[in-house]
Order: C-alpha cells, then structure tokens, then sequence
C-alpha cells in the first residue's frame, strides 16, 4: 500500500468523526471556497462567467448524496431542474452533474430513474448535457443499471463516469461501450478497499491511461478528469500521435484547482471544463478534496488554527 492511499484512508477516516464534521462545519465554510463556489445558485452561475472569459466552461453541480427521504430527493429534483433552465438562458455550452443518491438512489432505484427521467427531459428542452456521476462501489451497479435504463428510454445527452482505482472499470467500460456512452474517467476519491481498488499509484495511473485510450479507440466521447501532469501530457501525445481529433475528447478539472492550467489548456485550443459545484451540503465533497493532497490538510489546519 503506497503512501498516497495511506493518506487518503486516514483523512477520509477523520473526516467521519462527528467533533471533527462539527468543528469543521462551524468554522470551514469560507475554507471551502476554495472549492466550492457558493451556497447559491446565483453565485455558480457567477463562477461561470469568470471562468467563460478565460473560454474555460462550466460543469455545474448541485452538491447533495445519499438522501433518506423521498421529499428530499424530490426537493433536490426540483433545484436541479432551475439549475438547467438558469443554464439554458446563457450562451454558454450547458453541462450539469449530479449524483443519483441525491435523488433518491438509496431508496429505490425506481424512484431515481423516474427523477431522472424528469430532469434529462427538461435538459433536452435547454440543450444540456447531465453527467452521472459516480460514488462509491456498493452503488455502482445500481447507478449503471440506472443509466443503461435511461438509454433504452431515448435519452442520449448523458453519461457515466469510471474510477481507474476500480478493479472492475475496464469491464465497466466494456458495458458502456455498445452505447457510444460519454465516459469521465477519473482516479477516485472515495475510501475502497483492496478487494475492490488498486492501493498503489503506479497502478491507478496505468489504468487510467488504458481507461482513456481504450474508450478514445472505442469511439467513445472521453472527458479526461485529473489535474495530473505526467497524464494530462501522455494523453496531449497519445491524441496527436494517433491523429485523434480534439472534438473527440476534452480536459476536465475541478474548480479551484489548477487554475493556470486551465487557462493554458484552453488558450492551445482544447475543450477544458471546470467542475463548479455549490450548495450548503459541501462538507463529504470538502473532506474528499483534503484527502486527496496534504498540502489541502495543511491549507485546513492551519485556517481552523489562525483564523
């Protein structure tokens, strides 16, 4: 097991503490500007105008998971759907992400099928684009079988994402690639076991690299999710060697990260997106974003102690 993964089990650990949850609740919120755009709708959507003059786009994401309650996953419905209709009276390429235990997943796959079938007709009246985003491996079939439903119900302007850290996302990609689906790939960020995930670096990074290539050659439409240098320079190499156009695939990032990269991404011509995400319930994104490098732990200790 590499230190990288050591590190992210531990945070992830910590952050399930309820002293920790609340100390951090109580007195982290302007720490979590640093990822999070805003609590409102209203600030997201002015995130995305500064980003759109650096012709960098926005992947805008109500944050919210795991809901227990059908009148929560509905309420969440409904703030999804203003989500897409104030994106659609902009001029701007229109892209939301969501999580399907936001609406309802955990208490029936029925019941987040049927939201989701409200939400994606709603983003085909604004021409937007709703990527599924992926949780954590218990839910992963659910979320697949959720999305391979909404395809044979006629909904194409969506897609899934893959984890490189999962043992069984290759075979995954091999599901998704009938369908033509838009894939994100990404690492992963939440806390698996060996069973499950590659502990080691060397190995999450190689299957990345297949992941990406082997939906690019399978003619899928692949967002290249990660800040990573030595792997956002492989896959500049990869495309050009192989003559891969640059509508074929775009760079996604997260928002506040990276920033100077995006701009520089951009400006040589590719598509870049940032992933926007706001609303009050930040704190499992948050603790995801600190697990991932220790500097962002330091950036927080040091905040909660200095003020």
């Amino acid at each position: 097991m590499d230190l990288n993964h050591t590190y992210r089990s531990f945070v992830l650990a910590v952050a399930r503490n309820p002293q920790v949850r609340h100390l951090v609740q109580s007195r982290g919120q302007n720490l979590a500007r640093r990822f999070v755009a805003g609590d409102t709708l209203e600030e997201a959507l002015q995130a995305l105008e500064a980003l759109e003059r650096h012709r960098v786009h926005a992947i805008l994401d109500l944050l919210g998971e795991m809901v227990t309650s059908e009148e929560a996953a509905c309420r969440f419905k409904e703030e999804i759907v203003r989500l897409i209709q104030a994106v659609g009276s902009r001029p701007y390429p229109r892209y939301v992400s969501l999580k399907l235990t936001q609406l309802g997943l955990d208490l029936s796959p029925d019941l987040a099928f049927s939201l989701m079938t409200e939400i994606l007709t709603e983003a085909q009246k604004a021409d937007c684009f709703v990527r599924i985003d992926m949780e954590d491996s218990p839910r992963i079939e659910a979320t697949l079988e959720v999305y391979h439903r909404l395809r044979q119900a006629g909904f194409t302007h969506t897609g899934v994402v893959l984890q490189s850290y999962l043992k069984r996302s290759e075979q995954d990609l091999e599901r998704l690639l009938p369908f033509k689906t838009p894939v994100r790939i990404v690492k992963g960020a939440y806390r698996e076991p060996p069973q499950v995930a590659f502990q080691e670096r060397r190995l999450i990074d190689a299957q990345y690299l297949l992941l990406c290539k082997k939906a690019l050659e399978g003619g899928l439409y692949t967002a290249i999710a990660t800040h990573d240098p030595a792997l956002i320079e492989e896959m500049k190499r990869w495309t050009a060697e192989r003559a891969i156009g640059r509508d074929r695939f775009e760079f996604q990032m997260l928002y506040g990260v990276r920033r100077e990269e995006q701009k520089k991404l951009a400006a040589e011509g590719y598509t870049v997106r940032a992933y926007v995400p706001y609303g009050t319930d930040w704190y499992p994104y948050f603790s995801r974003r600190i697990a991932e490098r220790p500097e962002n732990l330091l950036f927080v200790v040091r905040s909660l102690i200095w003020g």
